[in-house]
């Protein structure tokens, strides 16, 4: 049974630091009905002018979650207090889990700054549940060889990045359950895809148009389901491709300010005053 759809939502103007520009679908105050998610950014497509000086965003702290960056078009490089560093290049992905906490940066990757070019790429935020928050940071650069994609019947392509779905297995580990997977679209084309009955299920246009269960999205819209039914049906418009997010409710308070997100207040002042002790590393 094809679930219903709740909502669909326009994706505002948003820039982040000083080299990324696109659109915030959702943030942390508002992230309640895209549970366990927490934030969705779609920065692109974007033209970056030829720099010497990688632009970006200069290094910061996260605590209690998880940062997903999906590059689709350029090139980005990230640095963090754990030691790691990373290269993405189109169709890669970073799966950095912040927990306890972490400083890290994230800008142009040099050689594409320095020549330019189209820069297209989402950042996610992914909750963890309360019994995680305090883990160890860990990091995940999944390059886009590893992730399985199957070319479908009618055209286009799937491909997953976490979870299970249509007989294919991403290969990002995640501390809940959660379907991160993205979906190109010929002009034309019907697809059925079947998902978890019980799952929190959204999909975000990245580019073209498409209907969802009969509601039509476009690029920069989110269509939010109703856990009704376990199908979703996507029509295409035209040529474009989605991103598909899912996963199981974290079901525990939420306590958000900033780059921190826990479960009380009380956590939350605890993690300004350890990031400004050194708490969390440096760069």
């Amino acid at each position: 049974m094809n679930r219903t759809v709740a909502s669909v939502k326009t994706a505002q103007p948003n820039s982040v630091g000083d080299g990324f520009v696109g659109l915030n679908a959702f943030h942390p105050q508002n992230s309640r009905p895209y549970n366990p998610f927490l934030l969705l950014d779609h920065h692109g497509p974007m033209q970056v002018a030829p720099s010497e000086h990688p632009k970006g965003v200069d290094q910061h702290p996260h605590r209690g979650f998880e940062t997903v960056t999906v590059v689709y078009e350029g090139a980005l490089e990230h640095r963090d207090s754990a030691g790691n560093h990373g290269k993405l290049f189109a169709g890669d992905v970073q799966w950095m889990t912040a927990a306890s906490g972490i400083i890290h940066e994230e800008k142009h990757e040099s050689a594409f700054s320095r020549q330019g070019g189209r820069l297209d790429f989402v950042q996610l935020w992914v909750n963890l549940p309360a019994k995680y928050k305090m883990n160890s940071p860990r990091y995940q650069d999944i390059a886009s060889s590893r992730i399985p994609a199957t070319v479908l019947p009618g055209g286009g392509a799937l491909r997953v990045i976490a979870g299970e779905l249509s007989g294919l297995t991403g290969p990002a580990h995640t501390f809940s359950p959660v379907v991160l997977a993205d979906l190109t679209l010929t002009t034309g084309q019907t697809e059925t895809l079947t998902m978890p009955a019980d799952y929190t299920v959204f999909v975000y246009a990245l580019s073209g148009s498409a209907q969802l269960n009969g509601e039509p999205i476009t690029r920069g819209q989110l269509a939010l389901t109703n856990a009704d039914g376990d199908t979703l049906t996507f029509s295409a418009g035209s040529d474009g491709k989605l991103l598909i997010l899912a996963g199981e409710p974290i079901r525990e308070p939420l306590a958000a300010y900033g780059p921190f997100v826990m479960n009380t207040r009380e956590e939350i002042m605890e993690a300004f005053a350890d990031f400004q002790n050194g708490k969390m590393g440096v760069l």
